[in-house]
């Protein structure tokens, strides 16, 4: 049984369903604690600020009643007439944790706004929770003893244990969701932008609710098809091109011995290296090229290699010195590809550009490289741009001349995509006012690349006549 009749069996799915309830219990549990911890501590605190306020009116009366007192009585008869705890001596020593001494200072502050002047106040956490305010006495320090009870923190308040339940719910809902569906559809969308990117994508791990776990049971299956899919196609484009060798070779040897002419033998010559051409192009165009090692070479000497064998008079060119991680051989029959484009439906001089960086983005990647091939002529409307880049489409009309089969620019573009760029088309401005290029934008693959030896040899590759345009 595969994982999917496992995953949709019914024991399958009613233990996913456990887990899942179980997952959210445990989620629920931990907001719900967290959330009467927090609003607790919030509770506590206004109680808190709540109670220094209110002893803070009782406490001036006192000191009001006290001072007014001592400036006719001594400190004892005071506290036997108004049963005020007072005490007569020095400063008495500050003792207490740090929460007495909070509760200290906030009772100053209330002290000082209602009161003409801010009497002095020590804790006294040692004796018995309080403080002792200095009163304004004639003769000698007395002090006002204040108890300051602690905030009753356990248990919690019922309102807080009701709001705790509240908030612990809409916690637990918005973390269920993010862990059980925001998170694993995130992760599905991120394998989603990397198929038809990517040559073998991974299974993607199924987690989440129902609903999305079968929903990457069902990205996993479709992206197992496709992979199946390409399999079939490269190997019976690969089993085409295999079977034709043999008859084009046996036409070949016929052609040689035949009674034609001069002119008709040309012609017939002419239609087998077509057929040949056809058929590379079309295993490089089905991912011949897509396991291609790549390697970190000079790419400006693998350009002037590759235009080695035309005419500098017909082929300028102006390349810019730098070393990028390639596949050197698919990169060279793009280019090689560009060249033929030009070469049959543009205008001469031709002139081929590298350069590092793309002048339209602020930030320049350092890894970056841009191959641009210009010509005089009318170029590609820019509304048939999109057109061209399809395969199998020839635009004759739009630079005239007679196509083959349609591959030229549909394998510089997914030559552009490998190296993790596009391909794209300008106008001239400048001194290239009035021409028309076709660039590949592109940078280094990451990867470990392949330290190649010498590059001479390293790769002549001879441009198609195979075009989209």
């Amino acid at each position: 049984m595969d994982n999917r009749a496992v995953a949709e069996s019914p024991g399958g799915f009613r233990r996913h369903s456990l887990l899942i309830l179980l997952r959210f219990l445990l989620v629920a549990a931990a907001g719900f604690g967290l959330s009467v911890v927090l609003l607790q501590l919030l509770l506590a605190r206004r109680l808190e600020r709540a109670q220094i306020a209110q002893l803070g009116q009782e406490v001036a009366f006192n000191l009001r009643l006290g001072e007014l007192a001592l400036e006719r009585l001594p400190p004892s008869a005071v506290a036997q007439l108004t049963g005020l705890p007072l005490r007569v001596g020095p400063q008495p020593l500050p003792t207490g944790d740090r929460r007495l001494y909070r509760q200290a200072g906030r009772l100053r502050l209330e002290l000082c706004e209602r009161l003409n002047s801010c009497p002095t106040v020590v804790p006294a956490g040692l004796e018995a929770r309080g403080v002792w305010v200095e009163l304004l006495s004639p003769l000698e320090p007395v002090w006002l003893f204040t108890a300051l009870p602690p905030a009753s923190r356990w248990p919690p308040d019922p309102l807080v244990l009701s709001l705790a339940l509240v908030s612990g719910g809409g916690l637990a809902g918005l973390a269920f969701l993010w862990l059980e569906v925001q998170r694993p559809l995130a992760q599905l969308e991120q394998a989603l932008g990397r198929v038809g990117r990517e040559a073998q994508l991974p299974p993607l791990a199924q987690h989440g609710t129902g609903a999305v776990r079968r929903l990457t049971l069902r990205f996993n299956a479709m992206v197992q098809r496709l992979e199946l899919s390409e399999r079939e196609r490269a190997t019976m484009l690969a089993g085409i091109a295999h079977d034709l060798k043999s008859p084009i070779t046996r036409l070949r040897l016929r052609l040689s011995f035949a009674p034609l002419s001069g002119p008709e033998r040309d012609r017939s010559e002419a239609d087998l290296d077509a057929l040949e051409r056809i058929t590379s192009q079309f295993l490089l165009f089905a991912g011949g090229a897509d396991a291609e090692i790549p390697v970190r070479l000079p790419l400006d000497q693998l350009l002037a290699e590759l235009s080695a064998a035309f005419d500098p008079a017909v082929l300028e060119l102006d390349l810019e010195p730098m070393e990028r991680v390639v596949q050197p051989t698919a990169l060279s029959r793009a280019v090689g590809n560009l060249i033929d484009n030009a070469l049959s439906h543009g205008e001469p001089p031709l002139r081929l550009v590298l350069r590092a960086t793309d002048p339209d983005t602020a930030a320049n990647d350092p890894e970056e490289f841009r191959i641009e091939l210009w010509d005089r002529g009318a170029g590609i409307p820019p509304e048939r741009w999109e057109q061209a880049l399809m395969p199998f489409q020839r635009l004759d009309e739009a630079r005239g001349g007679q196509g083959h089969c349609g591959l030229g620019l549909a394998i510089a573009a997914r030559v552009a995509s490998m190296h993790g760029g596009v391909l794209y088309c300008r106008r001239g401005d400048g001194p290239q006012a009035g021409g028309f290029a076709v660039g590949l934008r592109g940078r280094s693959i990451h990867s470990d690349p392949v330290t190649p030896g010498p590059l001479t040899g390293h790769s002549s590759v001879r441009p198609s006549a195979d075009h989209g345009a």
